[in-house]
């Protein structure tokens, strides 16, 4: 039994996703927005319109 407990902790868990207070993308956590830039309510990365 001990064997087995251990063993289910390591399954596969889906990826949480959130959304994104500037544009409402869904990102992961802890992660700069790929579609507008923003982290935490403020600009980290320039990206371009196109």
């Amino acid at each position: 039994m001990r064997l087995r407990t251990r063993k289910a902790a390591n399954r596969w868990h889906a990826p949480k996703l959130a959304k994104c207070s500037q544009c409402g993308a869904s990102v992961l956590g802890h992660i700069a927005c790929p579609a507008c830039g923003y982290y935490k309510g403020r600009q980290v990365l320039t990206v371009d319109a196109g």
